[in-house]
């Protein structure tokens, strides 16, 4: 029987604190069993924000979302129809044995965007809708030009897209350099590279070309220009009587003209083979549609503006500018400068300010630097978090339980109180809100603090603290308290010296203009500035020059240059860490010496999930079986044959050491390096992935369940692993997403064991401790989009506190002043 603080929503809760002000009740969470978590009983208030703490892997996303919204979600299904029920009790429930008072939820997670590039902000936010209805319904189209739908502005319609690129606004093109890389040579040297063979197709061509009257033996520079187009790029194709065959016997037969450009263009389509298309790729490149130069619309879609350009022109511009020109045609309409103003007025005050509102809830998250036309695959999974905010913010729900995983993800500290603010309208719009935050900034201003820990993996899964932020200075063992209330030293600011600098050629990339910029080696380097100050664009355009100069024996500087991102290490869960890192490899052969194995006679083979002898036959080897739910993206569920361990029963009575290879697979990372600390080829493996903070993963998780962050610090234990060479650049694009301070910390001694061995690190970052860490700072800014691209300042932290125009000074003072 429950007792009655189970079934009391409005008493105090489990410690006896009273609901906080504003709260109409607690949600009753018993016996969560998800993931780590150790038989939870917790009490959240509803109406409230409460956010989540704790240490990377501690239990703090398995509490709010694997437990509360899968619970909530499990029970909306349970609502829909029959067929669906069924898909989703293949998927599961969450372990757990009660939860009351529990409100409908919405989950807004860092899911990376959709893999088509067709897919951009404006189509996202719905964006895209209006302002195609604006150009539709109250453009200014040219005289006599026949009126279009809203249909014929999208790139993603029939009606719409370029007929040339179909919508793409890319065109695989050739040209005569790449098509001859040598114009030095004759044709019958080769100096036409996709006819450089001697075999039977370079052969006949150059008969043809002979028969033509034009000279295979001169240089190919010498040939007049008219020979070299028709050549290379002529529509036509006669035929003409020939002498020889294959086999070089004298004998005639008709030879069939085609260009180069078309002989290679056929040729890519058709073939099958991996070698001849990777051969033939080197003969073209992609650019800009020559019909719509690249705005994927046909031309009488582009011919019709508002505010004097057309909707792809509008569409480029970062969203701080859209609106006041906006606003700006909006006038020429009620000037009567527009021609079709006052048909339109009505129409276009009614769909600008729809876009108007739409616009601004993304601008007050931080997102004005963002044009609606970026790709959804350029955007970070925070930015994409904040777009879906922003729709839940224009949605007005009431009654919702929000939950979010870490929103303040790729926020510097300075676009944080947006945010903050952000979040502050959901709850005051009568709903829940529940944020898993690393940001202790946000944190300290939240009406409750559910602190999980008090370490990560199995050391992990108990609620420390659950109350009011205040009451979690009283809590000794919360490594989340150590940093919320300054208990930790803070960082000195004591930059170490350069060995050399790289001098970059004049970066202009995105909103980079001719940005100069020196780079010192043998150092930590940290690039900081607001969101959309072009960070990643500068390190993109220096990783470029960097690799450019590194494949040029004659340029001086570093030979290596390793680049450790946010992608994900695979996209099925077969992909996983102990494959990816290789230690997995001495572990199968370890199984492969014990002697029930050599009794079967099996070798390492037997013991991979990848091969079929010895893997399940069910989900051959993934452990999870895919789950296609029709109206929802395609979900994994544990392999009801092997239970997830991915092997047949045969494979799994093989031990090494009492644990059979689907239990080592289930072992985390701090597990496993305890189970094999006597085997150097896995220890040192394992160690390093320690090192780097993921001691709470498993060594069979799935790619398909880490994060950006994760998947970085994976990379990056990898690159920890192999023979150093001294020298090497590593450059990491916001290494501490989804890292608990006390984790950063941790991160930031690996950063400096590299430079101390001789390596150059650069990191994007806005955590102040990497900041604080680093030997030299680069900041751009000083705002977004186009306000920024500039370098406000390039010195050392030290130097950076006195920079009056640095927007990271104030932040960087608080952390290495306080206290």
């Amino acid at each position: 029987m429950a007792s009655r603080s189970d079934t009391d929503l409005h008493g105090p809760d489990l410690h006896g604190t009273d609901l906080p002000s504003g709260s109409s009740g607690w949600i009753r969470v018993r016996g969560a069993r998800e993931h780590n978590l150790r038989d939870v009983d917790v009490d959240l208030p509803r109406d409230c924000f409460v956010t989540f703490t704790g240490v990377s892997g501690s239990g703090k996303s398995s509490l709010a979302f694997g437990t509360v919204f899968a619970e909530s979600q499990r029970r909306y299904f349970e609502s829909v129809a029959p067929y669906a029920r069924r898909l989703m009790a293949q998927v599961g429930a969450p372990e757990i044995d009660t939860i009351e008072g529990l409100p409908p939820a919405v989950a807004l997670q860092q899911a990376r965007g959709g893999t088509s590039s067709r897919s951009t902000l404006g189509t996202l936010s719905s964006l895209s809708d209006v302002l195609r209805l604006l150009y539709s319904r109250a453009g200014s189209y040219p005289e006599g030009a026949e009126h279009l739908p809203a249909s014929a502005f999208s790139p993603n319609t029939a009606v719409g897209a370029c007929p040339t690129c179909q919508g793409s606004g890319v065109s695989r093109r050739t040209t005569e350099q790449l098509l001859v890389p040598n114009p030095s040579l004759s044709i019958d040297e080769g100096a036409i590279g996709v006819w450089a063979s001697r075999a039977w197709v370079g052969q006949n061509v150059r008969r043809m070309v002979t028969k033509l009257g034009i000279d295979v033996h001169a240089p190919w520079h010498t040939l007049p220009q008219s020979d070299r187009d028709w050549i290379l790029f002529t529509d036509e194709e006669p035929r003409m009587l020939l002498q020889g065959n294959k086999q070089g016997e004298a004998s005639a037969y008709h030879g069939h003209w085609s260009s180069a450009e078309k002989y290679l263009m056929r040729n890519l389509a058709k073939t099958q083979s991996p070698a001849q298309r990777e051969k033939l790729e080197a003969f073209v490149a992609d650019g800009p549609c020559p019909t719509c130069n690249g705005k994927r619309l046909r031309p009488a879609a582009l011919a019709v503006t508002f505010a004097g350009i057309d909707i792809a022109d509008m569409a480029a511009l970062p969203l701080s500018q859209v609106c006041a020109l906006l606003d700006g045609g909006l006038a020429d309409q009620a000037r009567g400068t527009d021609r079709h103003g006052a048909a339109a007025a009505s129409a276009a005050r009614s769909l600008v300010k729809d876009f108007g509102a739409r616009v601004e809830s993304i601008i007050s998250l931080g997102l004005g630097y963002l044009s609606m036309d970026r790709s959804s695959t350029a955007l970070s999974p925070g930015e994409l978090q904040r777009v879906r905010l922003a729709g839940q913010l224009r949605a007005g729900l009431f009654g919702v339980l929000y939950v979010l995983d870490e929103p303040s993800a790729g926020l510097h500290p300075a676009d944080s109180a947006a945010l903050y603010d952000a979040l502050r309208d959901l709850v005051a719009a009568g709903n829940s809100l529940f944020v898993v935050e690393h940001d202790l900034s946000i944190a300290r201003h939240a009406d409750w603090v559910v602190d999980v820990g008090p370490s990560a993996g199995v050391l992990g899964g108990h609620v420390v603290h659950s109350g009011p932020p205040a009451a979690l200075a009283d809590v000794a063992d919360s490594s989340t308290a150590d940093f919320m209330f300054d208990r930790t030293e803070p960082p000195a600011l004591s930059a170490r010296t350069p060995a050399d600098w790289i001098d970059f050629d004049p970066i202009s990339l995105h909103n980079l203009r001719d940005v100069e910029v020196r780079l010192p080696t043998g150092v930590l380097t940290a690039v900081t500035g607001v969101s959309g100050s072009g960070k990643s664009s500068l390190l993109t355009a220096m990783v470029e020059q960097l690799e450019a100069a590194a494949a040029d024996p004659s340029a001086e500087g570093p030979r290596r240059i390793v680049v450790i991102d946010q992608k994900p290490i695979g996209r099925s869960p077969r992909s996983n860490l102990a494959t990816y890192t290789g230690l997995f490899d001495p572990v199968r052969r370890l199984f492969a010496a014990t002697p029930e194995a050599r009794e079967h006679g099996w070798t390492a083979g037997r013991f991979s999930f990848n091969v079929d002898a010895g893997r399940c036959p069910t989900c051959e080897g993934e452990g999870f079986v895919a789950i296609e739910l029709v109206f929802l993206p395609t979900s994994y569920s544990t392999c009801p044959t092997c239970g997830g361990s991915r092997y047949d029963p045969e494979t799994l009575e093989v031990l090494y050491r009492e644990r059979d290879i689907g239990q080592v697979l289930a072992m985390t990372v701090q597990e496993a390096a305890d189970f094999f600390d006597d085997v150097p080829a896995v220890h040192r493996a394992l160690t390093t992935l320690l090192d780097v903070g993921l001691g709470y993963l498993t060594l069979g998780q799935p790619a398909t369940e880490l994060s950006g962050g994760e998947a970085q610090r994976i990379k990056l234990a990898t690159e920890l692993q192999r023979p150093r060479r001294e020298g090497t650049v590593f450059v990491l694009d916001e290494p501490t997403g989804g890292l608990h301070p006390v984790n950063v910390r941790d991160l930031v001694r690996v950063l400096n064991r590299l430079v101390e061995g001789g390596d150059t690190v650069v990191a994007v970052e806005h955590d102040m401790q990497v900041v604080a860490a680093a030997d030299w700072v680069v900041e751009l800014g000083p705002g977004g989009g186009d306000r920024g691209g500039t370098v406000v300042a390039a010195s050392t932290p030290a130097e950076l506190l006195d920079v009056a125009d640095s927007v990271t000074a104030p932040y960087l003072r608080a952390a290495v002043e306080r206290g």
